[in-house]
């Protein structure tokens, strides 16, 4: 059983509605840092605000055609020369989940191979939003993320109808290529299921609910 400092090393975490504020993303850096979180994922117009308050001391991620993903290849490509110009060292895409409907699997391959290029060797991880996938569709897409070079596939954007499950993460594992990660995202609420993701193969997990737990019990240690 791993302990829940041990799993924010391995989370992103998250701040991504719509009404943050910059005090609440500078509260997410701050506890970022002090509990040596994998990286921040904040929404793209803190990028900056956020890379200089923290400077190198933790990396900071944003998010590309969030959360539907069917604005155009071009303004992808845009968003994600933005934010690396603004400071973010990871990017988390949202692909293009009618394309995948239609089978344009050549368009969806272009399309991430042009952000993973715009990342200027920053990590990339590939936003599938797994609950409004097939079973076929979800291995295709393990594929194309394999030959586009991405870093990581990830489960869900948690805007949609579901978020990560162990089956997904277990699917992935087996469909996608070695030098493929896994980021697992959405509805993770406790510690025990990162852990039970992580088991079956996922290395990040994206979430905000365990760092309130970590704070709770930190609070109890000091009573």
């Amino acid at each position: 059983m791993l302990s829940i400092q041990e799993i924010l090393t391995h989370c992103d975490h998250t701040l991504l509605k719509q009404e943050a504020t910059w005090e609440q993303i500078k509260e997410v850096c701050d506890d970022g840092l002090q509990y040596q979180c994998a990286s921040v994922c904040i929404p793209p117009a803190y990028v900056r605000q956020a890379a200089n308050y923290v400077g190198n001391r933790l990396k900071i991620c944003t998010v590309i055609g969030f959360p539907n993903g069917y604005s155009t290849t071009a303004v992808k490509v845009f968003e994600t020369e933005d934010a690396i110009r603004s400071g973010a060292d990871e990017i988390d895409m949202v692909i293009n989940l009618g394309w995948v409907k239609d089978q344009r699997w050549d368009d969806l391959l272009e399309e991430i191979k042009a952000v993973k290029a715009s990342c200027e060797g920053r990590i990339l991880k590939v936003i599938v939003e797994a609950c409004l996938l097939t079973e076929e569709e979800k291995v295709t897409l393990c594929d194309l993320v394999t030959r586009a070079g991405a870093e990581y596939i990830k489960t869900s954007t948690g805007f949609s109808t579901g978020g990560a499950t162990v089956e997904d993460v277990a699917l992935f594992r087996a469909h996608i290529g070695p030098e493929v990660q896994i980021k697992a995202a959405g509805g993770i609420h406790t510690a025990e299921q990162a852990e039970a993701m992580m088991d079956v193969g996922a290395t990040r997990i994206g979430a905000s609910a365990l760092m309130k737990i970590a704070k709770r019990e930190a609070a109890h240690h000091n009573l």
